[in-house]
């Protein structure tokens, strides 16, 4: 009877506990992460790696037992192609869904003119792409945006940063240019198109003469041959294409190799997504392209790619690498006693990151701008040579892992 008793008793209090742990499992604390990305249309391949890269640092995250009494959770918007309409819908999406405290992208829009609305609900955004758009919106009053914090930095080197870098090849003998001449083209775009001014302007201040020049619609583009031909008339030592798109760039590369020019080949940022390299193959070889957000070789990287290749059988780009960083800056604030819910002390908190060691570089922020401090030593210019379907990093020189080689074409 004894035994019966005991057994009852220990029952109930079993019950009893587990009935008192409910409440609490129901009553799980979330921290909700709106991520604005163009996860469909002509830039996917960037959104849908934005996503990856914050869905598996969640995961792992959430795996380890949450921060701080939370587990993390992400709320997808889709800003499709880009456009005002499809960019504001997402954005009310996420303001309008008292869950999400914070918001991350790679980029949502080509001019950031969402950075607004984000500043006038007081909403934490973090984003990692066009930051001369971001810059120029907050360095009049960055008092204005608190809330605003780019984990790209100034964009100023793409547009003297490259010429150097050529001259600096043909003086040490590494690359051999028929003349001084150079063609341009880009979409009509924020980004590319400032890229685009930028780099001309730097050209002409160091006497190289522009042979050609043309800015074409913003969107999906299947024939570049007319500028191509233009090129032909007054053959250019350097072409200079600075529209953003994987499939367009994809696109330029095999209609420029079917009638190639003696020029040296630069793609601004495009080749550095892998959606590039997977239409191209082996046929880009010898294609210059360059990044300000790109994967350093460094432990950090390697590690995370390990991660992301197990999770989604594929290497992590700079967009998937850049959000998984942010969401563990993002996790590092709430594990430091932030609440959530107090966005203005989530957005201050980001601000004061200093010296953060990642995968794409050294992370500090500049208090005029929000931007994350560019140079070598920080978040630097990135140079690559595509050879044999693989980015070779050939600038800076501490982190490069391989030397110019001269392009095919070149050879002829």
């Amino acid at each position: 009877m004894r035994h019966i008793t005991r057994r009852f008793m220990l029952t109930m209090a079993l019950s009893s506990a587990a009935l008192a742990a409910m409440p609490a499992l129901a009553q799980e604390k979330i921290a909700r992460i709106g991520i604005l990305a163009p996860i469909s249309g002509g830039a996917a391949a960037d959104g849908q790696d934005t996503q990856q890269g914050a869905t598996l640092a969640v995961e792992e995250i959430n795996a380890a037992g949450g921060v701080n009494g939370y587990k993390l959770e992400i709320a997808v918007a889709d800003t499709r192609d880009l456009g005002p309409a499809a960019v504001t819908s997402a954005v009310e999406r996420l303001l309008s869904d008292e869950g999400v405290n914070m918001v991350m992208t790679g980029y949502a829009s080509a001019s950031n003119f969402e950075i607004e609305a984000m500043a006038e609900a007081g909403m934490p955004y973090f984003l990692a792409g066009n930051s001369a758009q971001t810059a120029e919106i907050v360095a009049e009053a960055p008092d204005d945006f608190p809330t605003i914090w780019s984990f790209a930095p100034s964009y100023d080197l793409y547009e003297t940063g490259i010429m150097p870098v050529i001259e600096r090849w043909q003086s040490e003998k590494k690359l051999t240019l028929a003349n001084k001449k150079i063609a341009f083209i880009t979409s009509d775009n924020p980004y590319s198109k400032s890229i685009y001014e930028g780099m001309m302007e730097d050209a002409k201040a160091r006497g190289w003469e522009i042979t050609a020049t043309e800015v074409v619609p913003f969107g999906e583009i299947n024939d570049w041959r007319a500028f191509l031909s233009k090129t032909r008339q007054d053959p250019p030592a350097v072409i200079v294409n600075t529209d953003y798109l994987p499939g367009n760039a994809a696109t330029f590369t095999s209609q420029f190799l079917e009638n190639p020019t003696q020029s040296l080949v630069f793609i601004q940022y495009a080749p550095t997504v892998p959606e590039y390299l997977e239409l191209t193959k082996e046929k880009a070889t010898g294609i210059i392209t360059s990044t300000m957000v790109g994967v350093l070789p460094n432990e950090r990287a390697a590690a995370t790619n390990k991660a992301y290749k197990a999770r989604y059988g594929i290497d992590a780009s700079t967009y998937a690498q850049a959000l998984y960083e942010m969401v563990y800056i993002y996790r590092d604030i709430l594990a430091a006693g932030v609440d959530p819910t107090d966005r203005l002390a989530v957005a201050k908190a980001i601000g004061e990151v200093k010296d953060r060691v990642t995968a794409l570089g050294i992370v500090s922020f500049d208090p005029k701008t929000h931007l994350t401090v560019a140079g070598d030593d920080f978040m630097p210019l990135q140079i690559f040579q595509v050879w044999d379907g693989k980015r070779v990093l050939l600038s800076p020189a501490r982190w490069a892992d391989g030397e110019l080689q001269t392009a095919p074409w070149l050879k002829k």
